[in-house]
């Protein structure tokens, strides 16, 4: 049995390199999902366009979404996910670069279900994503 994706909603990257090695590191059993903008975040999301095939584009079981994104912002992807209701239960984490008490409040608002601000070195990245495994993947 093939486990959902997470789908990681990220336009830097090395951002994106950085959480495959880590992904990898910590064996998280997952697939790892990119997408590089929030409009693209929609298109996946909604099994639209290239993502029509569920096959090889399953809906994930989480969203590591940033604030920072081309096209769509963050908050704007947060807000139309909370929209649908065939997204009900989507479980949402927002990963940002972002320490700023407005951007946090603004995604609590919103109902995310956790706010990280990206680590820097690698053994901080892969730190990080053995707890997004453990509790948000394994632990549900």
């Amino acid at each position: 049995m093939t486990l959902p994706p997470v789908l990681y909603v990220e336009d830097d990257h090395n951002d994106v390199l950085l959480m495959r090695r880590a992904w990898a590191k910590v064996g998280v059993a997952n697939p790892l999902q990119a997408v590089i903008d929030g409009e693209e975040a929609l298109h996946y999301l909604s099994g639209e366009g290239q993502y029509a095939n569920r096959v090889d584009h399953p809906m994930p079981c989480l969203v590591l979404l940033d604030l920072k994104l081309p096209k769509l912002l963050g908050l704007d992807v947060l807000k139309w996910i909370r929209e649908q209701t065939a997204l009900l239960g989507l479980r949402v984490i927002v990963l940002s670069s972002s320490k700023q008490p407005q951007d946090i409040n603004a995604a609590h608002a919103l109902g995310i279900d956790a706010y990280l601000v990206k680590p820097g070195p690698f053994d901080e990245w892969a730190a990080m994503v053995d707890k997004v495994n453990v509790y948000w993947l394994k632990g549900r």
